[in-house]
């Protein structure tokens, strides 16, 4: 009891609500936007950046590339992160037509 019945539900529904799950955080949203911003792989700027603790830091992180949404390569002894970008494409388009299936009916509730 109390686990989600994820097998009732199509395998497009489980992967936007792992990827929703995952950058619904504000720390998250933040990396994002500073990788975004950086146009480029980031490595190990986040900490003076967000002032979170490393450790912190790096839990985030695996939220997001375990999602899918950031991928990781190592360079000598630090791990560069940058937007996974069929992912990210992927995400922006399930996002685009949930929002673009509402039809205000103007009878509603």
């Amino acid at each position: 009891m109390g686990l989600t019945k994820t097998e009732i539900f199509t395998d497009e529904q489980n992967k936007l609500a792992i990827q929703l799950k995952a950058i619904a955080h504000p720390a998250r949203i933040a990396i994002l936007q500073y990788i975004i911003a950086a146009k480029a792989c980031i490595c190990g700027d986040l900490v003076e950046e967000l002032g979170l603790a490393q450790p912190t830091i790096s839990q985030h992180l695996k939220e997001l590339k375990n999602a899918g949404l950031i991928q990781g390569t190592i360079e000598g002894v630090s791990v560069c992160y940058c937007i996974e970008p069929t992912a990210w494409a992927a995400l922006q388009k399930e996002i685009s037509n949930l929002f673009a299936s509402y039809k205000d009916p103007n009878n509603c509730c």
